[in-house]
């Protein structure tokens, strides 16, 4: 076993990881200890749930209270906690609490699996990772007990508490009520908490840690700045765009102006890979729908527990489009110069992504059955939900033919573990060295 480790590169040991735990927990998921009395779920359905939690989406089969145990929640609850910080992290963890060394494989997969630009960063992030985690996670256990003890009882409310502290950091969409969360739409104590442990968990620990480190450096480095900054508009698109489409959130009756403008926040924020819903997304309007998938698709920062394509990428194709309509052959941000390397990185990543999503959606269109008054929408919103590990959903992932279903955990898996990695994993890609060039000539576009 050792020997093929050994031979397996780094992104072929972070996706073989992820399917371990996967199975493993799917395994214990279908266990009847795991299940309710009176309930039996099948194999099929416990691993979607098992790669719905490690992938921290929240996308459910079947409904997480009514069919599984306090021991099957518990399970669902440790791997969102994984499938957030990494098995990797928890596996070094493993190692220096038994004083075992770590060794430069080890590294190096750390490095890989938290996007970390230099090998030494490894052991400082992490300490950040589970210092500040653990100190987020816990202030946002107290902070709902708040609410959720007196309306629960000391029991349930601190149960309740922290199991969506956890799932709101882990960006993972799950819910533990033995009641709908929409409920909380009238409740913006809670719903600011949720926002906040949101953000923090779709910020990244590498931008904490500039900002935690700020007072002393006195610097931002660039992938802080630029995450902060499309993270910020990103936030303005969403609030304007519902506040404009769903006309102050029409769909729910009721509410004061006040609630109406909180909740716009948060669903400004939750579509960012959180899932948690509050408001009935299957009764947005078209443009709803459409805002709602562009957020999706976008996610959180590289190295958080966010999915999609990420903040930065976003940025810096933003900012190639702006310098290539100015005539500017560099691409600028603040006082750096973002190089050729990262653009076309970022480009790749957003041309195979959106092919791979399009891709899956006919193929789903195909196979499952779309209501009388949804379109293509339902199948595409979702594909994006899968592959951004957000969670929302308009109806269809209850519905699943068993072929969706293997199909959708696929989508999940590479969302979380991340294209690049299961494309360097599956095709074991290696640079090969140029020993010429071919003349260059120029192609018509536009």
């Amino acid at each position: 076993m050792r020997h093929l480790l050994n031979r397996l590169t780094p992104p072929q040991v972070l996706t073989f990881g992820f399917l371990v735990i996967i199975f493993a927990g799917a395994g214990i998921l279908s266990l009847p200890l795991a299940q309710k009395t009176g309930v039996h779920v099948s194999f099929l359905d416990a691993l979607f749930t098992a790669v719905s939690a490690t992938s921290i989406t929240g996308l459910a089969v079947v409904d997480t209270y009514q069919s599984w145990s306090y021991l099957g929640q518990a399970v669902i609850l440790i791997m969102i906690e994984i499938g957030a910080l990494g098995f990797m992290t928890f596996a070094i963890l493993l190692l220096t609490l038994t004083k075992q060394r770590i060794d430069l494989k080890a590294r190096l997969l750390v490095q890989e699996a938290m996007n970390l630009q230099k090998l030494s960063d490894v052991r400082m992030m992490l300490t950040y990772v589970f210092t500040l985690s653990g100190i987020i996670q816990v202030v946002g256990i107290l902070l709902l007990s708040v609410d959720f003890v007196p309306r629960y009882g000391w029991g349930k409310g601190l149960y309740y508490s922290l199991a969506h502290a956890i799932s709101a950091f882990g960006n993972a969409g799950f819910t533990f009520f033995d009641h709908g969360t929409m409920a909380f739409n009238r409740n913006p104590y809670v719903l600011v908490v949720w926002m906040v442990l949101i953000s923090a968990g779709s910020l990244g620990f590498l931008v904490w840690r500039d900002l935690l480190s700020f007072r002393q450096n006195r610097r931002l480095s660039l992938h802080t700045r630029l995450s902060l900054g499309v993270s910020g508009w990103l936030v303005l698109f969403g609030f304007v765009g519902y506040l404009i489409t769903e006309r102050l959130l029409q769909v729910v009756p009721d509410l004061s102006l006040f609630d109406r403008l909180v909740d716009t926040l948060y669903l400004s924020i939750a579509p960012r890979t959180a899932g948690i819903e509050v408001v009935p997304v299957s009764q947005f309007s078209g443009s709803g729908v459409i805002i709602t998938m562009m957020l999706m698709i976008v996610g959180g920062t590289p190295g958080s527990t966010s999915g999609g394509i990420k903040t930065t990428t976003i940025g810096i194709l933003w900012l190639q489009s702006m310098a290539a309509l100015r005539g500017a052959e560099q691409v600028n941000f603040g006082d750096r110069q973002i190089s050729r390397k990262v653009i076309i990185k970022a480009l790749m990543l957003a041309v195979i992504s959106t092919g791979f999503v399009l891709a899956v959606t006919l193929l789903l269109s195909l196979t499952e059955k779309i209501p009388v008054g949804f379109g293509l929408e339902y199948v595409m919103f979702e594909v994006i939900s899968a592959f951004s590990t957000t969670g929302f959903t308009l109806g269809l992932t209850p519905n699943l033919t068993e072929f969706g279903k293997i199909i959708l955990m696929l989508v999940m898996l590479i969302g979380r573990v991340g294209l690049y990695t299961v494309m360097f994993s599956v095709l074991n890609i290696h640079t090969k060295p140029m020993r010429h060039q071919f003349p260059s000539e120029e192609i018509i576009i536009g």
